[in-house]
């Protein structure tokens, strides 16, 4: 019963992750666009921020969680040993990869965004949903066992 109360939570903070992350790229980037208006998008950071992050977290802390339940402590994590191994692997690949343009969005791209200058902007929203929609493919081929 414990491991499906934490992978609950762990879905429903990623729901909360992805699903806004699908919103912002469905609906708020084209907004945005179409009005030439960077507030919507500011708009949008600021209010998605206050749920977003702390449901990143918690789907971090219950990722690791589970990892533990399915066997694959720390010591293993990159090691590409066996199915499971190699989605929590590639799942901490694309959350880095993601962590990483979070900050560069945070400290370069979003301070210079201006209605003339949103493709920095667009490509790191694409990348960061792909990324996001990737990792719950995979996690989804853990019910499947793996790859």
């Amino acid at each position: 019963m414990h491991h499906q109360i934490i992978l609950i939570i762990h879905l429903l903070a990623a729901s909360i992750w992805v699903g806004g992350h699908l919103f912002l790229i469905l609906r708020i980037l084209p907004a945005t666009l179409q009005q030439k208006d960077i507030s919507i998008l500011s708009d949008f950071r600021l209010k998605f921020g206050k749920i977003g992050m702390p449901s990143l977290f918690i789907f971090v802390v219950t990722g690791i969680l589970l990892a533990y339940d399915y066997n694959v402590p720390i010591s293993d994590w990159f090691s590409f040993s066996n199915p499971i191994e190699k989605i929590i692997s590639i799942k901490l690949l694309l959350l880095f990869t993601s962590l990483s343009l979070a900050v560069h969005a945070q400290k370069v791209v979003f301070p210079k965004l201006t209605s003339d200058r949103m493709l920095p902007a667009i490509v790191e929203i694409i990348i960061v949903t792909l990324i996001a929609v990737s990792m719950l493919i995979l996690g989804s081929l853990v019910r499947v066992g793996g790859l």
